[in-house]
């Protein structure tokens, strides 16, 4: 099997659709041979932060010299983008192997796995054929039934943050959010809960208490210096170690002081992360469409913010870097995303709207989110391709002299890479 045909089956419509529940991937996995058992992992859930928080995580391993793996979604270019070791994507040889592998078993199943739960067996056999000495495992939706939740004893459990997002999945609470996620909380294993609301975290921390699991609180007063801008961060940390930060974001510090905590509970534990590793991995790391300037000359950053949390981010750094100064937005949503929320949110900082309708079968069209900002007092023009609406947004930002912000879905980031390459 090549990797293009490993990418069709694990996409094929057999394997469509999600189905919260342990028991396939469990029979699936225990039918290869249980290939997750004995693996060390860093299981990451949230609701948002989490992927940038795992890159972190897996680029600071990687420098402290731990053959490390990395599981991520979704993927915002290349489908191999979701199993990595020390930063290399699974080759498509590779994935073509292990997937031929996996489906063997899968097949034999009369409850047939998804698709989550087919990618999600396939890195575990490939880790495990790898060698890898740590895993950054990212959960997909949730973490009590998510998929990645079948493996034991985690060295640490970590959730980034609890926002309002896959409600109707989820619950419709912080609350209930936050027990879900608390799922991946495992008998004695420690956690490291990120920046919450209070009522989130109160529910996570009576989950971990359940479990014997001791807390380890992020102190945000650990960063004694900092200062952020469109170049990059920089902080000191513990008033003694300054590192600097190539991820875009004043929020990305925050996710920062997170991944240094579980490196802190980690070297605690006996498996020492050195400071240089730490300050090697914040510096070179790479998270793609999140808060990611993909131009300088007018400046178009991308940001797949698509909750309000999401959003919320997006305005405060619109404001901390650009002031007064309203930016030129390039937008498309998911239907069953809050699109009310995030135009009214967003009518605020805009100066004007150029909308697309992502490639997804999910997504809101192009005329319809265009008529919900024109409703809420933005200039709006809907566009029927990405090449039109990346050209006119950029025409109105040199008109303007204002930065272009592409938003709403991550599933539109190849699109816009590609239509900006080819136009400049």
């Amino acid at each position: 099997m090549t990797g293009k045909e490993a990418v069709s089956y694990i996409h094929s419509v057999s394997w469509m659709g999600s189905r919260p529940g342990l028991e396939r991937i469990r029979k699936l996995l225990a039918l290869m041979g249980d290939p997750q058992k004995g693996q060390r992992f860093i299981h990451v859930a949230g609701t948002n932060g989490k992927g940038s928080t795992c890159a972190m995580l897996a680029e600071i391993l990687k420098y402290n010299d731990f053959k490390t793996g990395l599981f991520t979604s979704p993927y915002v270019l290349e489908f191999n983008e979701r199993i990595r070791v020390n930063g290399e994507n699974i080759s498509d040889e590779a994935l073509g192997e292990v997937t031929e592998y996996v489906k063997s078993f899968a097949e034999q199943m009369e409850d047939k796995p998804t698709e989550f739960e087919l990618l999600t067996a396939i890195a575990f056999e490939f880790f495990k054929r790898e060698e890898c000495k740590y895993v950054v495992l990212e959960t997909g939706l949730g973490g009590r039934l998510d998929s990645t939740n079948v493996i034991e004893d985690p060295v640490v459990s970590v959730i980034t943050g609890i926002a309002l997002d896959h409600t109707s999945v989820l619950g419709d609470t912080v609350e209930k959010i936050a027990y879900e996620k608390s799922g991946i909380i495992k008998k004695g294993c420690p956690v490291v809960p990120g920046e919450m609301p209070e009522e989130a975290r109160a529910v996570i921390e009576d989950y971990a208490a359940k479990m014997d699991a001791p807390v380890h609180r992020v102190n945000m007063d650990d960063m004694s210096f900092w200062c952020s801008t469109l170049a990059g961060s920089e902080f000191v940390y513990k008033n003694t170690k300054k590192y600097n930060l190539a991820l875009l974001g004043e929020h990305q510090l925050k996710n920062a002081m997170l991944a240094l905590k579980v490196c802190d509970v980690m070297t605690d534990m006996g498996i020492t992360v050195h400071n240089h590793p730490r300050k090697m991995g914040l510096s070179e790391v790479r998270w793609p469409a999140r808060f990611e300037m993909l131009s300088k000359d007018p400046i178009v950053i991308f940001d797949g913010a698509h909750n309000p949390q999401g959003i919320a981010t997006v305005i405060c750094n619109i404001k901390k870097y650009f002031g007064r100064k309203k930016p030129v937005l390039l937008m498309g949503v998911m239907e069953d995303k809050d699109h009310g929320m995030m135009t009214g949110a967003l009518a605020e900082v805009a100066s004007c709207v150029h909308t697309v309708t992502p490639s997804n079968p999910r997504a809101m069209k192009a005329e319809t989110l265009a008529e919900e900002f024109s409703a809420a007092g933005v200039p709006s023009v809907p566009h029927g391709d990405f090449d039109s609406a990346i050209a006119a947004a950029l025409a109105d930002a040199r008109e303007k002299d204002a930065p272009v912000f592409a938003l709403g879905s991550l599933y539109m980031y190849a699109d816009v890479v590609r239509a900006l390459r080819e136009l400049n």
